[in-house]
């Protein structure tokens, strides 16, 4: 998937010095890319807008806490 249009934005919580962040991009037809802030020229992890739906979902009703 061709990603030069991706708009990436990050969590406003994310300290000013970068820090451990993840970076998404909503604004692609049919998915949501994700990468690593540290990394942006590294791999990208692309999601149905379903699943990014389910998975942040999943994050805001804990069910991921029990595994940190």
């Amino acid at each position: 998937m061709d990603l030069s249009n991706a708009v990436w934005r990050k969590s406003s919580l994310s300290g000013p010095n970068g820090g451990q962040c993840v970076e998404v991009a909503a604004n692609l037809p049919g998915a949501v890319a994700v990468r690593d802030s540290k990394d942006p020229d590294g791999s990208k992890l692309l999601f149905t807008p379903g699943e990014w739906r389910a998975f942040v979902g999943g994050i805001k009703s804990g069910d991921f806490d029990r595994l940190v």
